[in-house]
Parts: C-alpha cells; structure tokens; sequence
C-alpha cells in the first residue's frame, strides 16, 4: 500500500524578532559549512540545553555559575534555530521525521532549562514546574493544532522561543545582580513571584487558544445532532 503523501505544515510565526532572526539565519546557513548538517546541530542544540541546567544546579557552589547558564542559551539557540533552516536553505528537508525529532528535542530541552531554574537557590522547584507546565500545554495546543488545522503556531503574543531565550537571560542576569535575598516582597522571593507569574500567562494562553480553535472547528465542522434526531 502506498502511503499517504503528508500534508504541508502552515508555519505561522508572528514573533517581534521574526525577520530579524529570518534575515541572520539565512546568512549562517548560507556561510556553513558543507559537513555541518541538520542533525548535528541538533546535537548542539541539547548540548546547549545540558549547559543551561549544569549552570544553574552548580549556581548552588557560587552565581559565577549562572554564566555557564548564559552562555548554554546562546549554543542552545544556534543549535535549535539553525538545524531546520538549514535543511530548508539547502532543500533536504525530512517532514516527518524533522518535526519529530525537533520537537521531541525541543520537550527534553526545555524541561531541562526549567526544572535546572527550579533547582537553583532563586526559584523554588514547584514554582519552576508551573511554569514548565505553562509551557508544555501551550506545546501541545501547537501539536493539535497541526492536526486539525494543518497550522504550527510558534508565537503568542507576538513571543516565541526567541523572545523567551532573551527573558530568561534577562531572569538570569537579574540573579546574578540581585543575589538570594527576599528582595523587594519580603519573605516571598520576587524570582519567585516573576516565574510564577509567566506560567500562569502561558496557562491562561493555553486555556484562551483552545477555546478560540474549539470554536472555529464548530463552526467548520457543524453539530449534526439535529439530523440524526430528524432521521429517528
């Protein structure tokens, strides 16, 4: 049996930072080099993510450590980003077994740079988690959606992974420059307070885009409880 050709993925991408990073990308991928390809900078990708969760569990020794953290954002970054485009740039994409590896990269890594911030001296653990799952239901409205749209959303909010990457250097430069104390809420640490914050902004996200895509399938797809009550 021959199997069923893959419907093409509507990339829908609206982030601050989109053409801007569009415009950089293209200018790696056209300056790598021909043994550099897809899969190892997924590779780089994760190695980044390992370093981002080795330097905020080894901030517990000192917050030198959170630069270990940063710099882990910025390889994480090169590697995430440029693995697709440059499979795009050079026209050797492999649809389905791309989108699962990326996004199969992409759950692993992030659990790794938040349960890593939750495991740090400026945010508790299962504050960090509320905002992983904020992000992982937020993953897996993106993941249905290409189902029964044939759409990837990859921002709201005009935000996407980008944008994140940044506000979260910015929470770790803050960590540096603000050391662990209680900070400006008393006993309630603010790091605390922020990271709570963004996950309950993505949880609403979640719960907001699954009603406003519950609606459209309505009405693409009309009840037809009354036929069939008509039928009887």
């Amino acid at each position: 049996m021959e199997q069923q050709a893959q419907q093409p993925i509507e990339r829908i991408q609206e982030n601050l930072l989109a053409r801007s990073e569009r415009r950089l990308l293209n200018w790696i991928c056209a300056r790598m080099p021909a043994w550099v390809t897809p899969d190892m900078l997924t590779f780089i990708g994760m190695v980044g993510a390992f370093l981002v969760f080795a330097g905020y569990v080894a901030s517990n020794l000192g917050d030198r450590w959170l630069w270990v953290a940063i710099a882990g954002y910025i390889v994480q970054w090169f590697g995430d980003s440029t693995d697709g485009s440059l499979a795009r740039f050079r026209k050797i994409e492999r649809p389905r077994y791309g989108y699962f590896l990326d996004h199969s990269c992409d759950g692993l890594a992030t659990t790794l740079v938040v349960v890593g911030i939750g495991l740090t001296p400026y945010v508790t653990l299962e504050v960090a988690l509320v905002g992983l799952a904020g992000y992982l239901l937020l993953s897996i409205h993106a993941f249905l959606s290409v189902r029964v749209l044939g759409e990837l959303k990859l921002s709201y909010l005009n935000a996407g992974p980008t944008e994140l990457r940044f506000l979260l250097i910015t929470l770790t430069l803050a960590m540096v420059y603000f050391g662990t104390g209680p900070g400006l809420f008393g006993r309630v640490n603010g790091f605390d307070v922020f990271v709570a914050f963004v996950g309950a902004v993505l949880i609403a996200l979640f719960v907001l885009q699954t009603w406003v895509t519950a609606r459209r399938l309505a009405r693409e797809e009309p009840s037809r409880n009354t036929e069939w009550r008509a039928r009887r």
